[in-house]
């Protein structure tokens, strides 16, 4: 059960863990397509929320998560949005700040930070738990795409979280794909590979998990416990494929199946079954971060090269579904990377420069009712919300 802030919370208003910020929040009219928008943030520091197949918000919706770097730090913030103020839930020089994931039920944010696992209370002064210690490893590896945000996946029942640690030449220059029991504290690895990026369990199985591998063997799939590790997809490599943005589709879109839908960058989308094999064309568009929504009916997309705005479309209903304006998202969108019609990294080393605070990354609200993504068109990156119509 998720409640606002009452007498039991340790609340300040000068600044650090537990301070309570005005809302910030203005409405306008988007000037494209009169959907109705909220800039959630306006402070003059970046913001935004979780990656883009992330919840930002629990399922009650009473809490917005997003990162703020207002302290001067990355730090956890979450918008009470009842009353529009903003908590900050925490105070640190280490925070991972794309390993952050909401809980279903609003208790508690996990994230990473130093060299553990750990998670935050919403609620009672805000208390930190760390739930994995994993030694001399930083949490946080160099790089700003891939296995270097350092994502991390928590199942729709909260029991499993699913965290990535990359480590170095002393301890074999693996990625271990960690599981932990959120209820016992029991740690336990999933499998090893080289590169293991952007992990989610399946929102129907939480004994299903996919990662992300290099680009040239992008989509994995691993039971929770390690058994059936297999490579899902083979990219035409004839064809420089640049396979990318990944995730699951629910089970009852796809008559029961266990798919993946991906990019296949700049060509549009096609979907996955992971246990058959058999590959579908989900739509033609050019997306770039597509999300699919809880229904796994709506998808909803940035885009690049060029910046069209925010679209909507049915992932389910084939090529044929139309493709809906939402709203502009006019970010700055930064990497060059992407301005190619195959994978650029077939072509030899590529220097990326691409800070994700300036990606849209849109993602649905759990009732459907909103997309909520971040822009810089401002100057610095702040958090909107979009109201669909």
């Amino acid at each position: 059960m998720t409640r606002g802030l009452d007498r039991g919370d340790t609340v300040m208003t000068a600044g650090g863990k537990g301070s309570v910020h005005q809302a910030e929040s203005r409405s306008f009219v988007d000037p494209a397509t009169g959907a109705a928008v909220r800039q959630v943030t306006s402070h003059p520091s970046i913001h935004h929320h979780p990656f883009y197949y992330l919840p930002a918000y629990d399922d009650a919706m009473q809490w917005l998560v997003f990162v703020s770097h207002r302290t001067g730090a990355p730090q956890i913030f979450a918008e009470e949005r009842a009353s529009r103020r903003l908590v900050q839930l925490t105070a640190r020089d280490d925070v991972n700040e794309w390993s952050v994931h909401p809980s279903a039920d609003g208790r508690f944010v996990y994230f990473t930070a130093g060299c553990g696992a750990w998670r935050v209370a919403t609620a009672g002064g805000f208390p930190e738990e760390c739930l994995a210690d994993f030694g001399d490893v930083p949490m946080i590896p160099p790089g700003m795409v891939g296995d270097a945000m350092g994502t991390t996946s928590l199942s729709a029942d909260g029991r499993w979280w699913a965290v990535p640690v990359k480590f170095g030449p002393d301890k074999g220059n693996v990625a271990r794909l960690h599981v932990i029991d959120t209820a016992s504290g029991t740690v336990s690895v999933a499998c090893e590979h080289d590169s293991i990026g952007h992990p989610q369990f399946h929102p129907d199985d939480p004994g299903l998990l996919r990662f992300g591998g290099r680009y040239t063997d992008r989509i994995h799939v691993v039971n929770r416990d390690g058994t059936n590790h297999r490579l899902a997809y083979a990219r035409d490599v004839a064809k420089k494929e640049w396979v990318v943005h990944e995730m699951w589709m629910p089970r009852s879109a796809v008559g029961g199946r266990n798919e993946i839908v991906t990019v296949v960058w700049p060509h549009g989308m096609i979907g996955i079954d992971v246990d058959s094999g058999v590959v579908r064309r989900v739509t033609d568009f050019p997306c770039w971060h597509p999300c699919v929504g809880r229904d796994g009916r709506s998808c909803v997309t940035d885009t690049k090269h060029p910046d069209r705005g925010l679209f909507t479309f049915d992932p389910s209903a084939g090529p044929e579904s139309p493709v809906v304006p939402l709203a502009e998202s006019r970010s700055s969108n930064a990497g060059d990377h992407w301005n190619g019609d195959h994978c650029p990294y077939d072509d030899g080393p590529v220097k990326v420069f691409a800070p994700q605070h300036t990606h849209p990354h849109p993602t649905f609200s759990p009732d459907g009712s909103r997309v909520v993504f971040t822009s810089d068109s401002s100057g610095v990156a702040q958090l909107y919300e979009v109201t669909l119509r």
